[in-house]
C-alpha cells in the first residue's frame, strides 16, 4: 500500500511517499480502507524529535494520528462494526499511523460516521475534537451557565472546544487574531477578544474553566481571570501548581485518551448540527501534499483543519 513516511527526525522535507505492506488485523481489531486523514501539531513536533523520549517509534514512521474511511476486514472478538461500515477514529498507533491507504485500529477506538457527514469532516474530528471533549468535559466537569476562556478559537482544538462549551450551554469566550473574528462568532462565541488589540487578562473576570492551549504567559496570566474554585486545563504543558494552589484552582495538563464512545457522542453533536468541522485547506496523499500541509501546520496560523484526502 502506498504510505508517506519518514526514515529519520527532522524537516519537512524527510516525509516521501513508500510503498509498505498492509497491515494485518489482530483480534479485536478492524482493518479500515482510508478515505481521509489530518494534520495536527504533535505531527511535526514528532517528526521533528520533539517527542522522540515520551513517544519512541521506531523508523521507518508513518505518522498520523486521525482516521477516516470504510471497514474492509474485520478481526475476531470484533461485534460492533461490519465490512462496509463508514468510521472514524482516533488510532492508539505506536508505529503505523493514519497517512496510509489502510489503517489496523481497535475496535473500541471506532465510531460509525453519521451519514451527512463527509470522509473529509469526520477525519478532522478525533484528534482534536476528543482533546477538547475531554478538556471540557472530563476534567473541567462543564455545566449550563459556565463561563468559559477557550484561546486560540481558531485552531482546531480551539474550533471544537467552543462548539461543545455551547452544547452545554456555556458562555464562551476566546481570543484570535482580528481576521477570524467573524469565523468565531459563527461558532458561537459570545466575547471575541482580539489578542492583537486587547488583553484578556485585562478584559474577563470571574470565569469558571479556562482552556489553555498555548502555554507560557498567557497560561499564567489565564489564574487571573479565574473565580476562586475554577479550573484550568492545558493541552501544552503542566499548569503552575502554586498560583492553583492560591485561588483553589483545579488544573491540569491533559493528554488525550482516545475513546470511541466519545468520539460517538461528537459524531452526534455533527449529525444535529451543533458541532462542524471547519476545513481550511486539503492536501493530497502525495510526498509534496504532506509536506506543504506539516509547512501550515507549523505556521501555528492554520484556521480549522488541516486534512489529507486519500480517496
Amino acid at each position: 500500500m502506498k504510505a508517506v513516511i519518514i526514515d529519520q527526525y527532522g524537516s519537512a522535507e524527510q516525509l516521501h511517499e513508500a510503498e509498505v505492506e498492509k497491515p494485518e488485523i489482530e483480534s479485536g481489531q478492524v482493518l479500515v480502507e482510508m478515505h481521509a486523514t489530518s494534520v495536527n501539531p504533535i505531527d511535526w513536533k514528532l517528526r521533528e524529535g520533539y517527542l522522540k523520549e515520551m513517544l519512541p517509534f521506531e523508523f521507518p514512521i508513518i505518522l498520523g494520528w486521525d482516521a477516516a474511511g470504510i471497514v474492509k476486514e474485520i478481526g475476531s472478538d470484533v461485534s460492533g462494526f461490519q465490512p462496509g461500515d463508514r468510521v472514524f477514529a482516533r488510532p492508539a498507533t505506536t508505529r503505523n499511523g493514519t497517512y496510509a491507504e489502510y489503517a489496523a485500529i481497535d475496535e473500541k477506538l471506532l465510531a460509525k460516521i453519521p451519514e451527512n457527514i463527509s470522509f473529509e469532516e469526520a477525519a478532522a474530528v478525533p484528534l482534536a475534537g476528543l482533546t477538547a471533549w475531554q478538556c471540557l468535559v472530563d476534567f473541567a466537569e462543564i455545566k449550563e451557565g459556565d463561563k468559559v476562556l477557550i484561546h486560540a478559537g481558531s485552531g482546531g482544538v480551539g474550533s471544537f472546544g467552543i462548539q461543545i462549551a455551547k452544547s452545554f450551554g456555556a458562555y464562551v469566550a476566546s481570543t484570535a487574531s482580528g481576521k477570524n473574528e467573524d469565523f468565531l462568532k459563527v461558532l458561537g462565541v459570545d466575547r471575541f477578544i482580539n489578542y492583537q488589540e486587547e488583553d484578556f487578562a485585562d478584559a474577563l473576570e470571574d470565569y469558571d474553566i479556562v482552556v489553555d492551549t498555548l502555554g507560557g504567559d498567557i497560561q499564567k496570566k489565564s489564574f487571573d481571570i479565574l473565580k476562586e474554585g475554577g479550573k484550568l486545563v492545558s493541552v501544552v504543558g503542566e499548569p503552575d501548581k502554586e498560583l492553583a494552589s492560591k485561588k483553589q484552582i483545579k488544573s491540569g495538563s491533559l493528554w488525550l485518551n482516545p475513546d470511541g464512545n466519545q468520539l460517538a457522542e461528537l459524531g452526534k453533536l455533527m449529525k444535529d448540527g451543533k458541532l462542524d468541522a471547519t476545513i481550511g485547506r486539503t492536501f493530497p496523499l502525495t510526498t509534496e501534499g504532506v509536506r506543504e500541509a506539516h509547512k501550515l501546520s507549523e505556521t501555528n496560523h492554520a484556521r480549522g483543519k488541516i486534512v489529507i484526502k486519500i480517496r
